[in-house]
């Protein structure tokens, strides 16, 4: 089935989704061949992720991914794709620094075709969260495992196990939401901690090895299309067991979250 003729995607209508309950399928993308498929295939949203430091470059975190780099490959993902949202992340070091900073590396991927921009972190992320909403820059944020902060988060580890965290992670999510942020990706979060911020938050939630319950699921493309080497992560699925070609792994991927079939909390969740 060639989704070519849906209507492009939107912000609103991503929010129209989330209050209708039907859930936001996602996946990472980096170049314009992809875009297009993935777009066909009928994934609502394309993150452009600093992912692509592992992924396509070979590094063992996202931490070298440069700011032209992002820039480069949301160019190519926009060009392929006509009706996904495109979300591009903001990568280590460009937003760190100052509030100025940020927005001016924002606007930079805006230019490049984002449609939203993503950054990790909360607390002190909030001023920088504002001041781009006020100027018109959709923000997406991040919480759980942020891989920019692996080493001072002791490698990749499940967060919010401990009421404590939970309660941080919650109060970060508040905070986040309170500045404008009308999108949160939360990562290796357990499966009960994400249903209680689902429950509580007016924004869409995006699990990434966070259960079923979240408003919608995202999965790094190489990941579910079995490319990455080495063991995958617990909540991983390689949608192409069984599929005859790529196109039908992703509109399997997209068809299993919106049925709410992937993830299985038993299989996939913490």
């Amino acid at each position: 089935m060639r989704m070519n003729s849906r209507k492009p995607m939107t912000l609103h209508r991503l929010e129209q989704m989330r209050a209708a309950g039907e859930k936001i399928a996602m996946l990472t993308c980096y170049d314009a061949a992809f875009a297009h498929l993935l777009d066909e295939a009928g994934v609502d949203v394309l993150l452009v992720g600093d992912s692509l430091g592992m992924v396509i470059q070979g590094h063992p975190s996202t931490l070298p991914v440069s700011m032209e780099q992002v820039i480069y490959h949301t160019e190519c993902v926009a060009r392929g794709n006509r009706n996904a949202w495109v979300i591009a992340d903001l990568p280590f070091g460009s937003y760190q620094e100052s509030t100025a900073q940020a927005i001016e590396n924002a606007i930079r991927l805006m230019r490049a075709g984002a449609h939203m921009i993503k950054l990790e972190g909360g607390g002190w992320t909030v001023p920088t969260v504002q001041s781009l909403v006020q100027r018109g820059i959709p923000v997406c944020g991040h919480l759980g495992f942020t891989p920019q902060s692996v080493h001072a988060l002791g490698g990749y580890r499940v967060q919010g196990r401990e009421p404590s965290a939970a309660e941080i992670l919650r109060h970060d999510a508040e905070e986040l939401a309170a500045a404008g942020a009308p999108m949160l990706i939360i990562e290796l979060v357990p499966s009960a901690v994400a249903r209680d911020l689902c429950a509580h938050l007016p924004m869409s939630v995006v699990g990434i090895g966070a259960g079923p319950d979240c408003h919608g699921q995202v999965l790094v493309l190489h990941d579910m299309l079995g490319l990455t080497p080495g063991r995958p992560p617990r909540f991983v699925r390689n949608f192409m067991d069984g599929a005859s070609d790529i196109g039908e792994a992703v509109r399997r991927y997209v068809q299993d979250v919106k049925s709410g079939v992937y993830p299985d909390d038993a299989k996939h969740g913490y």
